[in-house]
């Protein structure tokens, strides 16, 4: 969600799949410490998983989008996405557009990626002090704690903005692929982006112009080797986006999303060919606080690893940001959040702390 750090790094370690082929007990630096100023609790492995997360079904939303196009079932899609995003934040999307066999393709080639030897993933490594390409996240702190897994981090669009050097060559077909993804997420982003911004009675393309012609989108493919720990580590710790929308493409087998709701966490189910579908910080503040970016987890386990994608898709950082003005009411809602600009900047920083940088902007 970030570009070049603004605070430097203070060191580097192995991945994480290194660690695991060299053996031995799970390194302290992995260790799970709770954290007093945001305790979001232990980590447990048998949590409930839910069943609530709404299944959003994103072709009747398109349908509510035409002016000829009227029916009870088609509202009932609008209504339940405003119930999903006030109480989870997230949906579930289907009938999204994307056949079956692409996303199957669209795993294969990641799995195939993180299993390339060392030497191979190497050549897309990113380097110091830059956010970019293959390895694990930046270290900006000396007691910073790490998330195990190992990630290709990559800005797909605006495309003159791509580090190339950074996107693999092998597979062969990586890139066709991801540049496939990235113009299927693009669509899923405006039609979603549309249908938020009809649920809450504003225009069409309120959001979308918010965004701007060069929003961007990163890209983050996600390996999480077994672990022989999994009651100590996280995955990724606890966090909420800082994007505008986040779409995740789950492991098709593989459980490890947990979600925070109500003080409670929350295992998410796999759907295999479904779009996990949540809103990041900076529709939150644009909301007004109506809808909610949700903090959520990902936890491990000592037989199986696990692969996800997620496409974080934000405003153009150029932009500020601010409550829309339609959803800001001095006596029922006052305006809860500052103008911002560039919100991604520091975002890594809060999250390496366990502090969440939406709370900087509050009023």
């Amino acid at each position: 969600m970030a570009e070049d750090s603004p605070k430097p790094e203070v060191g580097s370690c192995k991945t994480v799949q290194e660690v695991v082929e060299n053996g031995g007990e799970v390194p302290s630096r992995y260790i799970w410490i709770r954290n007093d100023l945001s305790d979001y609790g232990p980590i447990d492995l048998s949590v409930p998983v839910t069943t609530e997360i709404p299944v959003i079904d994103l072709t009747r939303l398109q349908l509510a989008s035409s002016s000829s196009s009227s029916s009870s079932a088609i509202d009932e899609e609008l209504l339940k996405l405003r119930s999903a995003l006030t109480t989870w934040g997230c949906f579930q999307a289907i009938n999204h557009g994307i056949e079956n066999s692409f996303l199957d393709e669209v795993r294969r080639l990641a799995r195939e990626f993180f299993h390339l030897p060392m030497s191979e993933k190497q050549k897309t490594a990113r380097t110091e002090n830059d956010y970019e390409g293959y390895g694990n996240d930046i270290i900006l702190f000396e007691n910073q704690p790490l998330d195990w897994t190992d990630r290709l981090y990559l800005l797909v669009s605006p495309q003159d903005k791509q580090k190339l050097e950074y996107f693999p060559q092998t597979p062969q077909s990586f890139r066709k692929m991801l540049r496939d993804y990235t113009l299927e997420m693009k669509r899923v982003q405006e039609e979603v982006l549309k249908s938020i911004a009809r649920s809450l009675d504003l225009a069409e393309d309120c959001f979308v112009k918010r965004f701007g012609k060069r929003g961007t989108m990163y890209a983050r493919f996600n390996y999480y080797p077994p672990c022989s720990r999994p009651d100590l580590v996280h995955g990724l710790k606890p966090h909420a986006d800082g994007s505008g929308l986040t779409i995740l493409l789950q492991d098709d087998r593989v459980e490890g999303l947990q979600m925070l709701k109500d003080d409670q966490w929350f295992r998410v189910p796999v759907m295999p060919y479904a779009l996990l579908v949540n809103i990041g910080d900076q529709l939150e503040i644009m909301s007004n606080g109506i809808y909610k970016s949700p903090v959520h987890r990902a936890l491990t386990n000592a037989e199986n690893e696990r692969n996800t994608l997620a496409m974080f898709c934000a405003p153009d950082p150029t932009l500020e940001i601010e409550p829309v003005e339609e959803l800001v009411d001095n006596e029922k809602r006052p305006r809860l959040f500052k103008k911002v600009k560039n919100y991604p900047e520091t975002y890594f920083q809060y999250y390496q702390q366990m502090k969440r940088p939406i709370d900087a902007v509050r009023i």
